[in-house]
Protein backbone atom coordinates (compact mmCIF):
# COMPACT_ATOMS: atom_id res chain seq x y z
CA UNK A 1 0.00 0.00 0.00
CA UNK A 2 1.24 3.46 -0.84
CA UNK A 3 1.42 4.68 2.72
CA UNK A 4 3.40 1.73 4.00
CA UNK A 5 6.41 1.82 1.69
CA UNK A 6 9.84 2.91 2.86
CA UNK A 7 11.27 6.22 1.55
CA UNK A 8 12.83 5.91 -1.93
CA UNK A 9 16.37 4.72 -2.01
CA UNK A 10 19.02 3.98 -4.62
CA UNK A 11 20.66 0.62 -5.16
CA UNK A 12 23.67 0.00 -7.40
CA UNK A 13 24.02 -3.44 -8.94
CA UNK A 14 27.15 -5.00 -10.36
CA UNK A 15 26.63 -8.75 -10.43
CA UNK A 16 29.59 -9.75 -12.58
CA UNK A 17 29.63 -11.63 -15.89
CA UNK A 18 26.59 -13.50 -17.13
CA UNK A 19 26.63 -17.25 -16.46
CA UNK A 20 26.81 -19.74 -19.29
CA UNK A 21 23.54 -21.02 -20.79
CA UNK A 22 22.09 -23.65 -18.50
CA UNK A 23 20.20 -26.88 -18.90
CA UNK A 24 17.81 -28.66 -16.58
CA UNK A 25 17.27 -32.38 -16.25
CA UNK A 26 13.76 -32.13 -14.91
CA UNK A 27 11.24 -29.78 -13.43
CA UNK A 28 10.30 -30.83 -9.93
CA UNK A 29 6.70 -31.24 -8.88
CA UNK A 30 6.89 -27.92 -7.05
CA UNK A 31 7.86 -26.22 -10.30
CA UNK A 32 5.04 -27.61 -12.41
CA UNK A 33 4.09 -25.14 -15.11
CA UNK A 34 0.45 -24.19 -15.57
CA UNK A 35 -1.08 -22.75 -18.71
CA UNK A 36 -2.15 -23.67 -22.22
CA UNK A 37 0.19 -24.37 -25.11
CA UNK A 38 -0.41 -26.16 -28.37
CA UNK A 39 -0.03 -29.91 -27.88
CA UNK A 40 1.08 -32.21 -30.67
CA UNK A 41 3.53 -35.02 -31.28
CA UNK A 42 6.12 -32.46 -32.37
CA UNK A 43 5.51 -30.42 -29.23
CA UNK A 44 5.81 -33.45 -26.94
CA UNK A 45 8.99 -34.53 -28.68
CA UNK A 46 10.58 -31.10 -28.37
CA UNK A 47 9.65 -30.75 -24.71
CA UNK A 48 11.15 -34.16 -23.91
CA UNK A 49 14.31 -33.09 -25.71
CA UNK A 50 14.53 -29.92 -23.60
CA UNK A 51 14.04 -31.81 -20.33
CA UNK A 52 16.57 -34.44 -21.41
CA UNK A 53 19.15 -31.71 -22.13
CA UNK A 54 19.35 -32.40 -25.84
CA UNK A 55 21.95 -29.81 -26.81
CA UNK A 56 20.70 -29.22 -30.35
CA UNK A 57 17.12 -28.60 -29.24
CA UNK A 58 18.10 -26.33 -26.35
CA UNK A 59 20.48 -24.37 -28.58
CA UNK A 60 17.75 -23.96 -31.19
CA UNK A 61 15.26 -22.80 -28.58
CA UNK A 62 17.65 -20.20 -27.17
CA UNK A 63 18.56 -19.18 -30.72
CA UNK A 64 14.89 -18.49 -31.49
CA UNK A 65 14.57 -16.47 -28.28
CA UNK A 66 17.70 -14.49 -29.22
CA UNK A 67 16.32 -13.81 -32.70
CA UNK A 68 13.29 -12.12 -31.13
CA UNK A 69 15.50 -10.08 -28.78
CA UNK A 70 17.57 -8.87 -31.74
CA UNK A 71 14.51 -7.99 -33.81
CA UNK A 72 15.10 -10.62 -36.49
CA UNK A 73 11.83 -11.05 -38.38
CA UNK A 74 12.79 -14.04 -40.50
CA UNK A 75 15.62 -16.50 -41.11
CA UNK A 76 16.87 -15.94 -44.67
CA UNK A 77 20.23 -17.67 -45.28
CA UNK A 78 21.19 -15.48 -48.24
CA UNK A 79 20.62 -12.30 -46.22
CA UNK A 80 22.48 -13.71 -43.20
CA UNK A 81 25.43 -14.70 -45.38
CA UNK A 82 25.52 -11.33 -47.14
CA UNK A 83 25.62 -9.45 -43.84
CA UNK A 84 28.38 -11.65 -42.40
CA UNK A 85 30.55 -11.21 -45.47
CA UNK A 86 29.89 -7.50 -45.86
CA UNK A 87 30.55 -6.44 -42.24
CA UNK A 88 31.03 -9.19 -39.70
CA UNK A 89 31.02 -6.88 -36.66
CA UNK A 90 27.78 -5.26 -37.70
CA UNK A 91 26.24 -8.67 -38.41
CA UNK A 92 27.21 -9.87 -34.94
CA UNK A 93 25.51 -6.83 -33.40
CA UNK A 94 22.41 -7.42 -35.52
CA UNK A 95 22.04 -11.16 -34.95
CA UNK A 96 24.03 -12.02 -31.82
CA UNK A 97 26.77 -14.59 -31.33
CA UNK A 98 24.43 -17.52 -30.67
CA UNK A 99 22.80 -17.32 -34.11
CA UNK A 100 26.20 -17.39 -35.79
CA UNK A 101 27.39 -20.29 -33.63
CA UNK A 102 24.28 -22.46 -33.96
CA UNK A 103 23.57 -21.94 -37.66
CA UNK A 104 27.18 -22.12 -38.86
CA UNK A 105 28.52 -24.68 -36.38
CA UNK A 106 31.59 -22.50 -35.84
CA UNK A 107 32.59 -20.23 -32.99
CA UNK A 108 32.00 -16.56 -33.91
CA UNK A 109 35.69 -15.69 -33.58
CA UNK A 110 36.60 -18.40 -36.11
CA UNK A 111 33.99 -17.09 -38.55
CA UNK A 112 35.32 -13.55 -38.19
CA UNK A 113 38.91 -14.61 -38.86
CA UNK A 114 38.07 -16.64 -41.96
CA UNK A 115 35.05 -14.90 -43.46
CA UNK A 116 37.14 -13.36 -46.26
CA UNK A 117 38.62 -16.69 -47.38
CA UNK A 118 36.78 -17.80 -50.57
CA UNK A 119 36.77 -21.52 -49.68
CA UNK A 120 35.41 -20.80 -46.19
CA UNK A 121 32.75 -18.49 -47.60
CA UNK A 122 31.36 -21.30 -49.73
CA UNK A 123 31.29 -23.65 -46.73
CA UNK A 124 29.72 -20.95 -44.52
CA UNK A 125 26.95 -20.35 -47.05
CA UNK A 126 26.19 -24.07 -47.21
CA UNK A 127 26.13 -24.37 -43.42
CA UNK A 128 23.80 -21.40 -43.00
CA UNK A 129 21.42 -22.89 -45.54
CA UNK A 130 21.53 -26.25 -43.76
CA UNK A 131 21.02 -24.63 -40.36
CA UNK A 132 17.94 -22.73 -41.51
CA UNK A 133 16.67 -25.88 -43.26
CA UNK A 134 16.95 -27.78 -39.96
CA UNK A 135 14.78 -25.19 -38.21
CA UNK A 136 12.19 -25.48 -40.96
CA UNK A 137 12.23 -29.30 -40.98
CA UNK A 138 11.47 -29.32 -37.25
CA UNK A 139 8.54 -26.96 -37.76
CA UNK A 140 10.18 -24.12 -35.83
CA UNK A 141 10.04 -21.68 -38.76
CA UNK A 142 7.86 -21.65 -41.85
CA UNK A 143 8.90 -21.54 -45.51
CA UNK A 144 9.29 -17.75 -45.31
CA UNK A 145 11.64 -18.13 -42.35
CA UNK A 146 9.24 -16.70 -39.75
CA UNK A 147 8.78 -18.29 -36.34
CA UNK A 148 5.88 -20.72 -36.06
CA UNK A 149 3.69 -21.33 -33.01
CA UNK A 150 5.88 -24.33 -32.21
CA UNK A 151 9.01 -22.21 -32.52
CA UNK A 152 7.64 -19.60 -30.13
CA UNK A 153 6.69 -22.34 -27.70
CA UNK A 154 10.17 -23.86 -27.79
CA UNK A 155 11.71 -20.42 -27.26
CA UNK A 156 9.46 -19.91 -24.23
CA UNK A 157 10.13 -23.30 -22.64
CA UNK A 158 13.90 -23.15 -23.12
CA UNK A 159 14.01 -19.64 -21.65
CA UNK A 160 12.04 -20.87 -18.62
CA UNK A 161 14.32 -23.89 -18.16
CA UNK A 162 17.42 -21.72 -18.57
CA UNK A 163 16.22 -19.11 -16.07
CA UNK A 164 15.08 -21.66 -13.46
CA UNK A 165 18.48 -23.31 -13.57
CA UNK A 166 20.16 -19.90 -13.33
CA UNK A 167 17.99 -19.03 -10.30
CA UNK A 168 18.75 -22.39 -8.71
CA UNK A 169 22.52 -21.90 -9.07
CA UNK A 170 22.29 -18.41 -7.58
CA UNK A 171 20.08 -19.57 -4.70
CA UNK A 172 17.18 -17.37 -5.83
CA UNK A 173 14.70 -20.28 -5.90
CA UNK A 174 14.71 -20.71 -2.13
CA UNK A 175 11.62 -19.59 -0.23
CA UNK A 176 11.80 -16.38 1.75
CA UNK A 177 9.24 -15.86 4.49
CA UNK A 178 7.46 -12.52 4.57
CA UNK A 179 8.56 -10.25 7.40
CA UNK A 180 5.22 -8.46 7.40
CA UNK A 181 2.77 -9.08 10.19
CA UNK A 182 -0.97 -8.52 10.28
CA UNK A 183 -3.72 -8.99 12.85
CA UNK A 184 -5.74 -10.71 10.11
CA UNK A 185 -3.02 -13.24 9.32
CA UNK A 186 -2.20 -16.72 10.56
CA UNK A 187 -0.41 -17.37 13.85
CA UNK A 188 3.32 -17.55 13.14
CA UNK A 189 5.11 -17.33 16.50
CA UNK A 190 5.25 -15.33 19.71
CA UNK A 191 6.36 -11.85 20.73
CA UNK A 192 6.13 -9.65 23.83
CA UNK A 193 2.74 -7.99 24.24
CA UNK A 194 2.92 -4.37 23.03
CA UNK A 195 -0.71 -3.28 22.98
CA UNK A 196 -2.04 -5.80 20.45
CA UNK A 197 -5.63 -7.03 20.62
CA UNK A 198 -6.29 -9.00 23.81
CA UNK A 199 -7.68 -11.75 21.54
CA UNK A 200 -4.08 -12.21 20.35
CA UNK A 201 -2.69 -12.89 23.83
CA UNK A 202 -1.16 -16.38 23.92
CA UNK A 203 -2.41 -17.66 27.27
CA UNK A 204 -0.29 -20.81 27.57
CA UNK A 205 2.90 -19.01 26.59
CA UNK A 206 2.04 -16.16 28.98
CA UNK A 207 1.48 -18.54 31.92
CA UNK A 208 4.74 -20.41 31.19
CA UNK A 209 6.63 -17.13 31.10
CA UNK A 210 5.14 -16.03 34.43
CA UNK A 211 5.97 -19.37 36.06
CA UNK A 212 9.57 -19.24 34.82
CA UNK A 213 9.85 -15.83 36.46
CA UNK A 214 8.39 -17.15 39.72
CA UNK A 215 5.39 -14.79 39.56
CA UNK A 216 2.27 -15.76 41.51
CA UNK A 217 0.13 -13.35 39.52
CA UNK A 218 0.34 -12.07 35.98
CA UNK A 219 1.90 -8.73 35.24
CA UNK A 220 1.81 -6.80 31.98
CA UNK A 221 5.43 -7.76 31.34
CA UNK A 222 4.45 -11.45 31.42
CA UNK A 223 1.99 -11.07 28.54
CA UNK A 224 2.94 -12.79 25.27
CA UNK A 225 1.11 -12.17 21.99
CA UNK A 226 0.86 -14.18 18.80
CA UNK A 227 2.72 -12.93 15.75
CA UNK A 228 0.67 -13.28 12.62
CA UNK A 229 1.90 -13.67 9.06
CA UNK A 230 0.55 -11.15 6.61
CA UNK A 231 -2.02 -12.75 4.32
CA UNK A 232 -2.47 -9.71 2.08
CA UNK A 233 -2.18 -10.52 -1.61
CA UNK A 234 -0.25 -8.49 -4.14
CA UNK A 235 -0.53 -7.61 -7.81
CA UNK A 236 2.72 -6.75 -9.54
CA UNK A 237 2.93 -5.32 -13.05
CA UNK A 238 6.32 -5.57 -14.73
CA UNK A 239 6.67 -3.01 -17.53
CA UNK A 240 9.51 -3.69 -19.98
CA UNK A 241 10.91 -0.89 -22.11
CA UNK A 242 11.19 -2.35 -25.61
CA UNK A 243 12.46 0.76 -27.37
CA UNK A 244 15.17 0.35 -30.00
CA UNK A 245 18.05 0.88 -27.57
CA UNK A 246 16.95 -2.21 -25.59
CA UNK A 247 17.63 -4.57 -28.51
CA UNK A 248 19.87 -7.56 -27.81
CA UNK A 249 21.40 -8.36 -24.41
CA UNK A 250 19.43 -5.73 -22.47
CA UNK A 251 16.11 -7.11 -23.65
CA UNK A 252 17.24 -10.70 -23.04
CA UNK A 253 18.18 -9.87 -19.42
CA UNK A 254 14.89 -8.02 -18.94
CA UNK A 255 12.99 -11.09 -20.14
CA UNK A 256 14.89 -13.45 -17.85
CA UNK A 257 14.05 -11.17 -14.93
CA UNK A 258 10.39 -11.20 -15.96
CA UNK A 259 10.36 -14.99 -15.97
CA UNK A 260 11.98 -15.07 -12.52
CA UNK A 261 9.50 -12.58 -11.07
CA UNK A 262 6.53 -14.38 -12.59
CA UNK A 263 7.71 -17.73 -11.27
CA UNK A 264 8.29 -16.48 -7.73
CA UNK A 265 5.12 -14.44 -7.41
CA UNK A 266 2.70 -16.93 -8.96
CA UNK A 267 4.02 -19.69 -6.68
CA UNK A 268 2.86 -17.51 -3.79
CA UNK A 269 -0.52 -17.07 -5.52
CA UNK A 270 0.18 -13.40 -6.11
CA UNK A 271 -0.77 -11.95 -9.49
CA UNK A 272 1.67 -10.69 -12.08
CA UNK A 273 0.93 -8.57 -15.12
CA UNK A 274 3.19 -7.70 -18.04
CA UNK A 275 3.36 -4.58 -20.18
CA UNK A 276 5.77 -4.32 -23.10
CA UNK A 277 6.05 -0.71 -24.22
CA UNK A 278 7.82 1.47 -26.76
CA UNK A 279 6.10 4.43 -28.39
CA UNK A 280 2.89 2.75 -27.24
CA UNK A 281 1.91 -0.35 -25.31
CA UNK A 282 2.85 -3.22 -27.63
CA UNK A 283 1.76 -6.22 -25.60
CA UNK A 284 0.07 -6.69 -22.27
CA UNK A 285 -1.13 -9.36 -19.90
CA UNK A 286 -3.44 -8.31 -17.10
CA UNK A 287 -2.37 -9.45 -13.60
CA UNK A 288 -2.93 -13.21 -13.29
CA UNK A 289 -1.42 -16.39 -11.89
CA UNK A 290 -1.06 -18.14 -15.28
CA UNK A 291 2.71 -18.57 -15.44
CA UNK A 292 2.94 -19.69 -19.06
CA UNK A 293 0.70 -16.86 -20.27
CA UNK A 294 3.08 -14.45 -18.58
CA UNK A 295 6.14 -16.17 -20.07
CA UNK A 296 4.67 -16.06 -23.56
CA UNK A 297 3.99 -12.32 -23.27
CA UNK A 298 7.55 -11.72 -22.06
CA UNK A 299 9.26 -13.90 -24.66
CA UNK A 300 7.44 -12.36 -27.63
CA UNK A 301 8.54 -8.80 -26.75
CA UNK A 302 10.46 -7.15 -29.59
CA UNK A 303 12.43 -3.90 -29.54
CA UNK A 304 10.80 -1.09 -31.51
CA UNK A 305 11.12 2.69 -31.42
CA UNK A 306 10.57 5.51 -28.92
CA UNK A 307 9.56 5.45 -25.25
CA UNK A 308 6.22 6.46 -23.72
CA UNK A 309 6.50 5.87 -19.97
CA UNK A 310 3.52 8.07 -19.11
CA UNK A 311 1.09 6.02 -21.20
CA UNK A 312 2.54 2.84 -19.66
CA UNK A 313 1.90 4.06 -16.10
CA UNK A 314 -1.67 5.03 -17.00
CA UNK A 315 -2.30 1.66 -18.61
CA UNK A 316 -0.92 -0.17 -15.59
CA UNK A 317 -3.35 1.67 -13.32
CA UNK A 318 -6.21 0.55 -15.58
CA UNK A 319 -5.02 -3.08 -15.51
CA UNK A 320 -4.80 -3.06 -11.71
CA UNK A 321 -8.43 -1.98 -11.48
CA UNK A 322 -10.05 -1.35 -8.10
CA UNK A 323 -8.57 -4.31 -6.23
CA UNK A 324 -7.74 -3.58 -2.58
CA UNK A 325 -4.60 -5.73 -2.63
CA UNK A 326 -1.06 -4.36 -2.80
CA UNK A 327 -0.58 -2.82 -6.27
CA UNK A 328 3.00 -2.30 -7.40
CA UNK A 329 4.43 -1.29 -10.77
CA UNK A 330 8.05 -2.01 -11.76
CA UNK A 331 9.29 0.05 -14.70
CA UNK A 332 12.41 -1.26 -16.41
CA UNK A 333 13.91 1.23 -18.83
CA UNK A 334 17.20 2.46 -20.25
CA UNK A 335 15.99 5.92 -21.20
CA UNK A 336 13.54 8.72 -20.56
CA UNK A 337 10.16 9.78 -21.89
CA UNK A 338 10.49 10.77 -25.55
CA UNK A 339 6.84 11.14 -26.59
CA UNK A 340 4.63 14.24 -26.35
CA UNK A 341 5.11 17.89 -25.45
CA UNK A 342 6.90 18.42 -22.13
CA UNK A 343 7.40 14.63 -21.85
CA UNK A 344 8.89 14.61 -18.35
CA UNK A 345 5.91 16.47 -16.88
CA UNK A 346 3.63 13.89 -18.50
CA UNK A 347 5.48 11.11 -16.68
CA UNK A 348 5.28 12.82 -13.29
CA UNK A 349 1.59 13.56 -13.75
CA UNK A 350 0.98 9.89 -14.59
CA UNK A 351 2.96 8.82 -11.50
CA UNK A 352 0.82 11.16 -9.37
CA UNK A 353 -2.37 9.63 -10.78
CA UNK A 354 -1.00 6.18 -9.96
CA UNK A 355 -0.24 7.22 -6.38
CA UNK A 356 -3.82 8.46 -6.01
CA UNK A 357 -4.93 4.95 -7.05
CA UNK A 358 -2.67 3.46 -4.34
CA UNK A 359 -0.18 2.09 -6.88
CA UNK A 360 3.48 2.19 -5.84
CA UNK A 361 6.20 2.51 -8.49
CA UNK A 362 9.80 1.29 -8.59
CA UNK A 363 12.16 2.04 -11.47
CA UNK A 364 14.96 -0.23 -12.68
CA UNK A 365 17.25 2.02 -14.70
CA UNK A 366 19.67 0.35 -17.09
CA UNK A 367 22.75 2.54 -17.62
CA UNK A 368 20.70 5.72 -17.32
CA UNK A 369 22.23 9.06 -18.26
CA UNK A 370 21.97 12.06 -15.94
CA UNK A 371 18.61 13.18 -17.28
CA UNK A 372 17.15 9.68 -17.05
CA UNK A 373 18.38 9.20 -13.48
CA UNK A 374 16.97 12.58 -12.41
CA UNK A 375 13.53 11.80 -13.82
CA UNK A 376 13.55 8.30 -12.34
CA UNK A 377 14.31 9.70 -8.87
CA UNK A 378 11.32 12.00 -9.12
CA UNK A 379 9.08 9.16 -10.30
CA UNK A 380 9.92 6.92 -7.32
CA UNK A 381 9.50 9.84 -4.94
CA UNK A 382 5.97 10.37 -6.21
CA UNK A 383 5.35 6.62 -6.47
CA UNK A 384 6.85 5.77 -3.04
CA UNK A 385 9.02 3.08 -4.57
CA UNK A 386 12.70 2.34 -5.09
CA UNK A 387 15.19 3.38 -7.74
CA UNK A 388 17.66 0.71 -8.83
CA UNK A 389 20.58 1.90 -10.96
CA UNK A 390 21.88 -1.08 -12.90
CA UNK A 391 25.14 -1.25 -14.82
CA UNK A 392 25.47 -5.02 -15.16
CA UNK A 393 22.38 -6.94 -16.24
CA UNK A 394 23.29 -10.39 -14.93
CA UNK A 395 21.58 -9.84 -11.57
CA UNK A 396 18.28 -8.39 -12.77
CA UNK A 397 16.32 -11.53 -11.83
CA UNK A 398 17.42 -11.39 -8.18
CA UNK A 399 16.83 -7.63 -8.08
CA UNK A 400 13.22 -7.92 -9.28
CA UNK A 401 12.52 -10.62 -6.72
CA UNK A 402 14.01 -8.42 -3.98
CA UNK A 403 11.74 -5.57 -5.07
CA UNK A 404 8.74 -7.92 -5.12
CA UNK A 405 9.32 -8.93 -1.49
CA UNK A 406 9.77 -5.26 -0.51
CA UNK A 407 6.47 -4.36 -2.17
CA UNK A 408 4.62 -7.04 -0.18
CA UNK A 409 5.81 -5.67 3.18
Amino acid sequence: MAGSRNPPRKKDLDAGPSPKPAKVKELSKGEELHGKLAHSKEYDKLMRSVLENDKDTVDQGLLLADSINHGLRSFTPDSLFEQLVKDYRQAERLYGERLIRVLSGYEPGYVERNVRVPEFRRELKDRLEQGVSNLESRGLIDKEGSLTELGLTLASVTMVADELERMNRKGVLGERASTARSSAGEKAGYKPFRGERYADVALKATIKKALRRGHRSLSKDDLVAYEREDKQRASIIYAIDASGSMKGDKLAAAKRAGIALSFKATRKRDKVGIIVFGREVQREQAPCTDFLALVRTVVEARASTRTDIAATIDRAVQLFGNAREVKHLVLLTDGVQTVGEDPESRVLEAASRAAQSRVTISVVGLSLDGRGESLSRRVVEVGRGTLYLVKDYAGLDALLIEDYYAARR
